[in-house]
């Protein structure tokens, strides 16, 4: 792709030297298959030498792509020569050769690039005159079996140049390969003539062709690969903003203008100097890091994922800083030069689309018609793209480059590339007072809450580099990745979607998902506001420190130069502040306890801050990555609203303790219709706590179920099924209470593969226990097939038999996450005696595994307390297990030395250590 001199290229393979040391090891003819295996423990170790030069070259220069991947092909090349002439002089020699028997040796793909990483594939063309070339075959054959017997991967295809042709032009794969074919030994002859008749036979007149679907083959890798070039795992090669990107631009540009080089692309008007310069870097520095990761693990490994990122950045000399990991920093650089590439892959697009529209219009019968742009503001507008009408328009007007984007957005445009050029080039001109102008503030905001297509828009002031220099505080965000596993975007990235997910919202598009949310944006006050703290929610993340303090000290700056009011401020300042109340809250406290609602009012203090953080929760969730939203998170983010709503507009609870349990009893008995005599027999069994805490379609299930239980004197009783409004499978187990059964039964769930994701303990004053467990799949899903559900059933029932050893075979399963290792997770534990009227609650952050919610409950049953209810929350990697539990006189745990071994014994058992020596028991 590039002329680029390999240095000290001896060090690397010395060819003069390895041939000297082939030909001593035996005469010239007769006993080729004696010398073979001499031969190929010679090639073996100036293999194993230059990769070990390369590997050190590697280590002094970590971010030298293009010298290493260069040095390998360079190693490759002389390999493949001395291998060439070895077979043609030594093991197949032919003195008098005909017209047919020459061989022509090509590197296409990647090798043909000269750009190997450490464990590529070779890519060979074998290229003869004809078809059938006895002698070509016979050496075709040694020279792959010596290439085999060196460990290296060989793609290759043995061709004659008639039939090379014609398969290009069948083949876009072939096509493509063959663009990038380099001579590497042979017939130099016959390289020339495949070259010539590829130019003249297969790329003349199918310019345009290539490039549609080169481009319809882009987009469908980035498909595959989840469509942003944001991805925290991203695919070097192969993903959004990768290599392969970088390579599309190249094979688009040598295809339709002929270049030999990517330097050449400025010759031709596609790039600019600077941009050239910028499309080196960012291949550089993925040729780098694609070099360590093959390196890293020794094979063909293009994917940085969460415990090669460490690795890899540690390899690249990147440190730690405040606030933010050396591997934080290393993939912001990364996501920085994916950025680039994309805004590269615009700007020369464009070009292309411009020479092609051209080119059409000179040939068509309209090629005398002249099309005018349409004057906006002074923007020129034309086939639905707005650009700036002069070089100079940005640099007259600095705070233009604010307002291109608010039009855009005002009248659903897109911004021409070659303005986004501009604009990336001009956006240093955004200073300090461009920054604090008020017409350019003005203008942000309106784009900012403007109602056709924030998101895409904001999307390419980023991109332009506008939004950071507009934004500053923005601009440490960007490209700023979260090293975990439950975000799956940078922090831009995510800002972005959720802007985008709000406009969404706010246009009715997500209301089945989110019925409250898109009624109450409706309703508040400002939403300004509302979009402003979106905006702002981790905007101080990477700092060091709580993010959402520091956050609201940043939007308590930004607010007012953005033209909100005291009011607006102070609101947006609280929503960035606590914009994780209602989650936490939600996800990991009782419902049904009254101080659940009380504390959270008493914090949300009115209906508009309600309505406000129950819209932002919604889109910061959802804007998380796919599937992180579902219906069970849906579901209790709505009852702790409709439960703090009434709270705020009546000033007290509806109904008193009494009368909710008699409104439950009502509600229940007229849901059970001709069973209703069930819940006559057996009310009196289950407490009031009961029915205050459990929703009355449970209630109907669980009285139904433990009617037959009683009358059939089943000693268990299990029941599951898939609980719709839930969006999770309902298990409920009716048996005699005793110690250690939440525990045991946990144990057996997590046996069939399960996650609980809320449980809820009862006791009858009878003695039997009546438990619900609220369960998913790994991923978050329902379990819903018979066989499945039937699986969960035996499997509680073994535990609770004793059937099986629960503790090894829980200690046996894998992580939840295979690659959570990757992460330090401390196991962190909060005990809170305010959080209820009558619990203590106790709150367990780890690393999830399967045994963990078991080996913690059975914790808790050894330091004698009950467990009344528990809420698991996952956040990738981490779990977050709460328990609402009582010592064994139904009280609060208050004594400081019983708190401190309760915290000690949960802290041991969610420890790492005790993993470990479970696994190795």
């Amino acid at each position: 792709m590039n002329n680029l001199r390999i240095p000290n290229q001896r060090a690397i393979l010395d060819r003069r030297k390895l041939v000297a040391q082939i030909a001593a090891l035996g005469p010239d003819t007769g006993n080729a298959a004696d010398v073979r295996p001499h031969v190929v423990e010679v090639l073996k170790v100036a293999l194993e030498q230059g990769r070990a030069e390369l590997e050190r070259r590697l280590a002094d220069k970590p971010s030298a792509g293009h010298e290493i991947t260069g040095g390998y092909a360079f190693l490759v090349d002389q390999l493949v020569r001395v291998i060439h002439d070895h077979v043609t002089a030594q093991v197949y020699p032919a003195g008098n050769r005909s017209a047919g028997e020459r061989l022509s040796i090509m590197a296409v793909g990647g090798y043909g690039r000269a750009e190997m990483a450490p464990h590529s594939d070779v890519d060979i063309a074998f290229i003869t005159p004809t078809r059938k070339a006895p002698w070509c075959e016979q050496v075709i054959e040694a020279m792959l079996y010596l290439f085999w017997d060196l460990g290296l991967q060989v793609g290759h295809s043995s061709r004659s140049v008639d039939d090379t042709v014609r398969m290009a032009k069948e083949d876009l794969t072939i096509r493509t390969a063959l663009l990038e074919g380099r001579y590497i030994w042979g017939d130099q002859q016959l390289y020339d003539e495949i070259s010539r008749r590829f130019q003249s036979e297969v790329v003349h007149g199918s310019r345009q062709q290539f490039t549609t679907e080169k481009l319809a083959e882009r987009d469908a890798r980035h498909q595959r690969m989840g469509d942003s070039r944001y991805v925290v795992e991203p695919n070097v090669k192969d993903g959004k903003g990768g290599l392969r990107d970088l390579h599309t631009l190249y094979w688009i540009g040598k295809y339709t203008h002929g270049v030999k080089s990517a330097a050449e692309l400025v010759d031709v008007g596609l790039f600019t100097r600077a941009e050239y310069r910028s499309f080196r870097r960012a291949e550089r520095f993925m040729l780098a890091v694609r070099s360590h990761l093959h390196t890293i693990t020794g094979r063909a490994e293009d994917r940085l994922t969460f415990d090669l990122q460490r690795q890899v950045a540690e390899a690249m000399n990147f440190a730690d800083r405040p606030g933010k990991s050396a591997v934080e920093r290393f993939m912001q650089f990364y996501f920085l030069q994916a950025r680039r590439v994309g805004s590269l892959t615009g700007v020369f697009l464009a070009h292309i689309e411009d020479e092609f529209a051209a080119a059409k219009q000179r040939r068509g019968i309209l090629a005398a018609f002249d099309p005018k742009p349409r004057d906006l503001q002074g923007y020129k507008v034309l086939a639905g793209r707005i650009s700036a009408p002069s070089d100079d328009w940005f640099r007259q007007d600095p705070v233009r480059l604010v307002e291109i984007f608010q039009l855009a957005e005002e009248h659903a445009l897109e911004i021409h590339p070659a303005t986004m050029r501009q604009a990336d080039r001009d956006s240093g001109l955004i200073l300090k007072d461009v920054q604090e102008d008020e017409r350019a503030n003005a203008l942000f905001l309106k784009l900012l809450t403007g109602r056709n297509n924030p998101e895409s828009v904001l999307r390419w002031m980023n991109e332009a580099g506008v939004f950071g220099r507009f934004v500053p505080d923005f601009g440490k965000v960007n490209a700023q990745m979260q090293f975990d596993m439950y975000h799956h975007y940078t922090v831009d990235e995510h800002t972005i979607r959720a802007i985008g997910l709000l406009s969404r919202i706010e246009r009715g598009e997500l209301e089945d998902d989110h019925p409250r949310a898109t009624r109450e944006i409706h309703r508040v006050a400002s939403r300004r506001a509302a979009y402003v703290a979106v905006l702002l929610h981790d905007i101080a993340k990477g700092r060091g420190g709580d993010h959402s303090e520091l956050g609201a000290e940043v939007a308590h700056e930004l607010c007012p130069r953005f033209g909100l009011d005291a009011g607006e401020t102070a609101l947006v300042s609280w929503l960035v502040k606590q914009h994780l109340l209602m989650s936490h809250t939600a996800f990991k406290r009782d419902l049904t306890d009254p101080a659940t609602i009380e504390n959270y009012v008493g914090e949300v203090q009115s209906m508009e801050r309600l309505r406000q953080l129950a819209i932002l929760t919604a889109v910061d969730i959802r804007a998380v990555g796919p599937g992180v939203w579902n219906s069970w998170k849906g579901q209790l983010l709505g009852e702790l609203f409709d439960a703090s709503q009434e709270r705020l507009r009546l000033g007290h609870k509806r109904h008193g303790r009494a009368q909710k349990v008699t409104a439950k009893r009502d509600a229940v008995r007229a849901s059970l219709g001709d069973k209703v005599a069930v819940l006559e027999t057996h009310k009196a069994e289950f407490p009031d706590a009961y029915f205050i805490a459990e929703p009355e379609d449970i209630i109907a299930l669980n009285i139904v179920q433990y009617d037959a239980a009683r009358r059939l004197d089943h000693e268990l009783s299990v029941h599951c099924e898939y609980y719709e409004a839930r969006g999770a499978t309902l298990v409920t187990v009716i048996a005699a209470d005793h110690p250690g059964l939440f525990f045991r039964i946990a144990g057996g769930i997590h046996l069939a593969g399960a996650n609980i994701i809320d449980a809820r303990i009862h006791t009858t004053r009878s003695g039997f226990a009546v438990d619900n467990f609220l369960i998913q799949d790994p991923h978050g899903r329902p379990f819903r097939e018979a066989a499945q559900l039937e699986r969960i059933k035996r499997s509680i029932a073994d535990a609770l038999a004793s059937r099986v050893e629960l503790i090894p075979k829980l200690a046996a399963r894998p992580l939840t996450h295979s690659r959570s290792k990757a992460f330090d997770v401390q196991p962190r534990v909060i005990i809170d005696n305010d959080a209820s009227g009558r619990f203590t609650v106790i709150e367990v952050n780890a690393r999830d595994r399967a045994a963990l919610l078991n080996r913690l409950a059975r914790a808790l049953f050894e330091a004698g307390l009950m467990v009344h209810s528990a809420h698991i929350t996952h956040y990738g990697e981490r779990a977050v297990d709460v328990f609402y539990v009582t010592d064994l006189t139904n009280g609060k745990v208050t004594a400081p030395d019983k708190l401190q071994a309760i915290e000690t014994a949960l802290v041991e058992c969610a420890s790492d250590e005790w993993q470990e020596e479970m696994e190795n028991a």
